[in-house]
């Protein structure tokens, strides 16, 4: 699993063939543009839209809870279905979760839409699964992060749109509190067409780059392999170092527009603030896409310039969302703000609802960067784009249940700031650690050194033998985590040492390495 082929680069150099990883990658953006991206639209006006964001809260705290398991499984599920089936399944649950509101705005019965934020949690544990390892897996090496930051351009774009729907809808309606019919009737065609286009997607195995490779050639797994794989990405290091910028990444949605744009604004400038927050995630996207894939010629050290970049921005604006919410609390909240009617008290806050938006497409885009570099393979990256968003989903459903339980926004943001800037070291280490650059040996293959043939007696080639054993156990620790052989030839004496890829194993190679090197010497 996993093994690539070549076929005829010549017949293959379209970029706008209908197997070409751009166009597989453009597909899948359109599909999220349709539904997730109508989905955070929805979301993005606080309250799904009504006055008492109670039923949404809930709603979304079933969703994220489904979310959170079925995140998980979404990969295995992905390798077990393929893409079509399982990315039309995920985003036909998107239509239902919309009519849930239709139905609340005549009926004000939540008990639907906790039960359609349940069915959403499923299908977007598909959905997303199925999306991060095409993604991840169908462009080239180079090129993940202009791939990621393209998806995410068209992606948003549906948030764009989505806010101008209830925007233009509700115009007219300034002192409405919630929104009409019409709403979620424009979501629902949307997430509609979307649910069609995911029949579009071809099976990674039909998919080839412009050099003539297939992406990736797999057969379909079972549920064994799949569970076991699943099973072991709890123990997995390079997984738990990301755990807290999984955990953080959909966190701050429950305080970013519920205690932001929901407080501050009216209705209809919420939706006119969607349409700048989901398009700052378009801009914020291509400046990071930019930065992981060509600011430096080591993947590596793009990787480390593009989480500073995040981190230092990051820093920057959680400062400005705290020099904001000391003027407000759930206790004294202040009067909403009109786009048109409240003048220079608009600018402040709408700039930094804006940047917010900047914010969460770079610190999710630089995630799946990461992801990306540390495999190649459909298969493996799927379970972990599942993990991700399965871990990410459980953070979600705490904080919508946080913002239900009447917690103060100043502990939601010190929290959110804290787990993000708690993120940029571990992602830090685990790019040091486990991210190759290109050309380098892939995970999932073995690594074989071999030393110059060495005199038993001499010293100056003893002296050579520590240093090299040293140099192969640093190898080791910049491993991405696959099995490791490592051959040290003395006459006729052959050492092979086989080693998991958690540091403390590696840190005791080196220990070994060197000892029978000393030994050797003396």
């Amino acid at each position: 699993m996993g093994r690539q082929e070549t076929l005829n680069p010549d017949r293959n150099s379209s970029y706008f063939r209908y197997n070409s990883p751009f166009v597989q990658v453009i597909l899948i953006g359109l599909v999220c543009f349709c539904c997730p991206g109508m989905f955070n639209a929805l979301s993005g006006m606080g309250g799904g839209g009504q006055v008492d964001p109670t039923a949404a809260n809930n709603a979304n705290t079933a969703l994220y809870t489904a979310f959170a398991i079925f995140g998980i499984l979404g990969g295995g599920i992905y390798n077990i279905l393929g893409p079509r089936l399982t990315l039309f399944a995920g985003c036909s649950t998107y239509i239902l979760y919309a009519g849930s509101f239709l139905y609340y705005n005549h009926f004000r019965h939540q008990v639907f839409a906790v039960v359609a934020g349940g069915f959403l949690g499923v299908g977007a544990g598909l959905l997303w699964a199925g999306q991060g390892a095409i993604m991840t897996s169908y462009p080239p090496a180079g090129r993940k992060g202009t791939y990621i930051s393209m998806f995410w351009s068209i992606f948003n774009m549906g948030g764009v749109i989505g806010g101008l729907i209830p925007f233009i809808l509700n115009y007219n309606r300034s002192e409405a509190s919630s929104v009409n019919d019409g709403t979620y009737i424009g979501f629902m065609v949307f997430m509609a067409i979307g649910t069609l286009l995911a029949l579009a997607i071809l099976h990674p195995s039909q998919v080839i780059r412009e050099d003539g490779s297939v992406c990736t050639n797999i057969r379909y797994s079972d549920v064994r392999t799949e569970s076991w794989a699943i099973v072991k990405l709890f123990l997995d290091w390079k997984m738990l170092l990301m755990f807290p910028a999984f955990w953080a990444s959909n966190f701050f949605y429950s305080y970013q527009f519920n205690n932001v744009n929901g407080i501050l604004f009216n209705l209809r400038t919420r939706g006119l603030n969607n349409v700048f927050y989901w398009g700052a995630q378009m801009m914020g996207s291509v400046m990071i896409g930019y930065i992981m894939d060509f600011s430096f010629k080591s993947r590596r050290m793009r990787g480390l310039v593009g989480i500073s970049v995040v981190g230092v921005l990051g820093t920057a604006i959680w400062g400005g969302g705290l020099a904001k919410q000391l003027g407000y609390s759930r206790e004294d909240k202040p009067e909403k703000l009109d786009y048109k009617d409240s003048g220079s008290d608009f600018a402040g806050p709408f700039v930094l609802y804006f940047s917010y938006g900047l914010l969460d497409a770079m610190f999710q885009s630089m995630v799946y960067w990461v992801i990306g570099a540390l495999a190649d393979d459909s298969a493996i990256l799927s379970r972990y784009i599942g993990f991700y968003k399965g871990v990410q989903s459980a953070g979600a459903a705490v904080a919508w249940q946080i913002d239900t339980h009447k917690v103060s926004f100043m502990s939601q943001l010190a929290v959110n700031w804290g787990l993000c800037t708690i993120s940029y070291p571990l992602l830090v280490i685990l790019v040091v650690l486990a991210v190759k650059d290109e050309g380098k040996v892939e995970e999932g293959t073995d690594n074989e050194v071999a030393l110059s043939e060495i005199i038993p007696d001499s010293t100056q080639n003893a002296k050579v033998l520590v240093t090299s054993g040293i140099a192969v156990a640093q190898q080791f620790v910049f491993s991405s985590g696959s099995l490791v052989t490592c051959r040290v030839v003395s006459g006729s004496a052959v050492f092979a040492a086989s080693a998991a890829a958690e540091i403390f194993t590696q840190r005791l190679i080196l220990l070994l390495l060197t000892s029978i090197a000393l030994l050797h010497y003396k």
